[in-house]
This record gives C-alpha cells, sequence and structure tokens, in this order.
C-alpha cells in the first residue's frame, strides 16, 4: 500500500501554515541580524612579532562574540593559516572593545602593534541590495512564464507558492536564533531557490508524462500521487547527496560557513517538502475544484 500524499493535504497545508506563520512573527518581532557587509563595520589591523594562527585569533574573539569576524593575513611571511599582520574586520566596535580586544590577542597570541583601527560603511549599499531584489523579481517573473508555458499556470503558481514557502522558512529560521546575514547569505539563498524550483519541476514532468498513460478515470489526486512515488527516490538520493555535503561544510568549515551551510540545510530540506507534499497537492486540489479531465492536463 502507497502512501497517499494528496489524501492529507490538510495536515500539509496546516502545518506549512503554522511554521509561515511563526516565521513571520518572528521577522516582525524579532527583525534581522544583519551583518557588516549590510551594516559596515570596524576595522583591526595588528602586526604581531611571531606568526599566529588564524583558528588562535578566532579563539580569542569568540569572548568578545565575534567568532564570525572576516579575518585576513597579509606580509611577505604569510601563509594559508598563519601570519605576522592579521586585518579582522567586524561589526562597529566602541573604542573600549577594540583595545579590549587587542589586548586579549596580545596577552593570549603575542606581542602585537596596532597599525589601524577604523570604522568602515556596508559593503552591500542599499542601491546593491534594490538590484539583487530587483533582479530576483525578474526571475520569478521569467521562471513563472517558462512553465506557464511549458505546463500551465497553476503549475506556475503552484511552483512559486512552494518558493515563496521555502525562503519564509530560511528566514525564520535565521530571524528567530538572530543569526548573521551576509553577503554568502543571498548566495545561499539563490542556491536555494533553484534547488526548490527544480524539485518541482521534476514531479510536475512525471505529472505531464503521466497523463498520456493513465486511465481516464483517474483523478487528479490519483495522477500526482502516482508520479510523487515515481519520483521519490530520485528526490531522496539527491536531498541526502546535498545535505551531505552541506552537514560536512556546516560541521567541519569553520564558523565563517556555518551560516551559509545552515541556510542551504534548512532551505533544501524545506524545497524537498514542499515541492512533495506543498506544490503538488496545492496543484491537484486546484485542479479537482475546476472538475476538469486529467487528460486537459497541458502536454
Amino acid at each position: 500500500m502507497t502512501f497517499d500524499v494528496i489524501k492529507r493535504h490538510r495536515w500539509w497545508f496546516s502545518i506549512s501554515s503554522i511554521a509561515v506563520i511563526i516565521s513571520i512573527i518572528s521577522m516582525f518581532i524579532y527583525g534581522f541580524n544583519f551583518g557588516i557587509d549590510f551594516t559596515g563595520g570596524t576595522i583591526v589591523e595588528v602586526e604581531f612579532s611571531k606568526p599566529v594562527q588564524v583558528s588562535a585569533v578566532r579563539e580569542n574573539l569568540k569572548a568578545f562574540d565575534l567568532e564570525n569576524a572576516v579575518i585576513q593575513l597579509s606580509g611577505a611571511d604569510a601563509t594559508e593559516s598563519e601570519g605576522k599582520t592579521v586585518m579582522i574586520r567586524t561589526r562597529n566596535l566602541e573604542a573600549s572593545e577594540s583595545q579590549a580586544v587587542i589586548a586579549a590577542l596580545n596577552k593570549n597570541l603575542a606581542e602585537g602593534t596596532v597599525k589601524r583601527i577604523e570604522s568602515v560603511g556596508a559593503v552591500i549599499g542599499s542601491e546593491v541590495t534594490e538590484h539583487a531584489l530587483t533582479n530576483l523579481l525578474i526571475a520569478f517573473v521569467a521562471l513563472a512564464l517558462y512553465i506557464t508555458y511549458r505546463f500551465e499556470y497553476r503549475v506556475a503558481l503552484s511552483c512559486l507558492a512552494a518558493i515563496f514557502h521555502d525562503l519564509i522558512m530560511v528566514l525564520g529560521v535565521f530571524s528567530f536564533f538572530h543569526l548573521e546575514i551576509d553577503s554568502s547569505f543571498l548566495a545561499a539563498i539563490l542556491t536555494v531557490i533553484g534547488y526548490s524550483m527544480n524539485e518541482s519541476v521534476v514531479i510536475f514532468d512525471r505529472i505531464r508524462e503521466n497523463t498520456h498513460t493513465h486511465k481516464r478515470t483517474d483523478t487528479f489526486a490519483d495522477l500526482a500521487n502516482a508520479s510523487i512515488h515515481q519520483s521519490i527516490h530520485r528526490s531522496c538520493y539527491t536531498l541526502s547527496t546535498v545535505l551531505f555535503a552541506c552537514c560536512s561544510l556546516y560541521f567541519f568549515g569553520g564558523d565563517t560557513t556555518k551560516n551559509f551551510a545552515l541556510c542551504m540545510i534548512v532551505g533544501f530540506v524545506s524545497g524537498a517538502y514542499s515541492s512533495i507534499c506543498v506544490a503538488t497537492s496545492l496543484w491537484a486540489i486546484w485542479k479537482s475544484n475546476n472538475k476538469k479531465d486529467v487528460r486537459n492536463v497541458r502536454s
């Protein structure tokens, strides 16, 4: 006996609605923790008397909640992991905070000479952010038009609903846990969008193929369930593969990649769920309510 996904559509819609509402409430109450790429910050450059490890510098910054700071090495003797001249780019620091950080580094690592302490502006300005959002909107419209042409407008709207669901899930998690949002977050979000769209298209492509082989007496729910069961193994293999890579990056990639990896982990899990349970259920219920024959699905 196969699991009837569409029959339990009320479960999926209820679960997703609750998760979306909680995420939106979290975004309104807690907002977002934008990183220095969006807000600007402070640059502290120190030249130590001997080479120091990047990992050791980051470990000392944890006491000041600055473990996500960008640490760069320079100088002729610098290697990938250690060097004498260290530049730390972090959130805006008061003068007392900067001095406390320098004192801790001098005490725990090596004697150092401060080369500069200065405030810097945001790397990603409002104009760049506006252009990114505009391009994202254009991409959504292009995807909707393509899927409408390839399938039908109900499929396009169902896929877009699943993508918005995944985006809100990611934003809700980052808002609720007050995780830092930086430039790498935008790259992860675009990857999540691509994954979610791909998963939905695979299932709907299978639905389109099955319209030519299934009986006329089959309902839209029968057609959707059969298509899901035919593609579920492929979806599970794909999800397992990307989660293995992302979890490895999260646990072993260092502090600077944790939020980037976590964004993709949450987005990929949500994308697999929404494409199977939300998008197909939404399409099947929508089509069933119109009482059209299953063979009217555009091929």
